[in-house]
């Protein structure tokens, strides 16, 4: 396949092996800063939150291509980014199973692709960490999370997840994947239902945050 549709930089439109040209790394890197935030308020149910940048900028522009101009191809992109990082991939061992943040069926649909599963797929092939898409669940389709304030994103995502097979996870450590946190609203919800599955902790890492640390 590579042969026939040789992967291109999804910056620059370079040809590419890995789908991100040295220039554009370079790029990225001086945008990066791996953060690793413990969460330390009873009010969240989360352990650790993980980022690499802020929403701003050209990770801005491919976090949008990517989730809503029908790019799925920009996952190798990004992924390719993440794993580079010697530190995210140290914290990566020391969990038991990685999971996407799911969306609904109706979204699946309209975009063909969840952006979180591709990132969380390629990072556990890459790095040999368990990957499990098959317990949570978003069973209600909402509005769009992008679409609201705080206030009203806490309750457009009440009840909206649900948990199957459970012997799965019960007592494991979660990484969850996510492309952007803003709120919290979408990975609480999800981490809530988790822990109350049984889950020992959630952590949670994306690519970029909109939130002041």
């Amino acid at each position: 396949m590579d042969v026939l549709f040789p992967q291109v930089c999804g910056i620059c439109g370079k040809l590419s092996g890995n789908s991100l040209c040295k220039k554009c790394e370079i790029l990225l890197e001086r945008q990066s800063k791996f953060e690793i935030y413990e969460n330390d308020s009873l009010e969240n149910y989360f352990h650790e939150h993980l980022y690499f940048f802020k929403y701003d900028g050209i990770i801005r522009k491919i976090i949008l291509n990517y989730k809503f101009n029908d790019k799925a191809y920009l996952y190798r992109t990004i992924s390719n980014f993440l794993i580079k990082n010697k530190e995210f991939c140290e914290k990566v061992k020391s969990y038991d199973i990685i999971m996407p943040v799911p969306i609904s069926k109706k979204r699946f649909k309209e975009r063909g692709y969840n952006q979180s599963l591709l990132i969380a797929k390629y990072i556990a092939q890459n790095l040999k960490i368990d990957l499990e898409n098959n317990c949570l669940y978003k069973h209600k389709n909402i509005i769009e999370q992008s679409k609201l304030n705080k206030e009203d994103r806490i309750e457009n995502i009440k009840g909206v997840y649900s948990i199957k097979n459970e012997e799965k996870i019960k007592n494991k450590k979660i990484l969850l994947v996510d492309d952007i946190y803003t709120t919290g609203s979408t990975i609480d919800a999800c981490s809530k239902i988790l822990i109350m599955a049984g889950v020992e902790k959630v952590y949670f890492v994306c690519i970029a945050t909109g939130m002041d640390k």
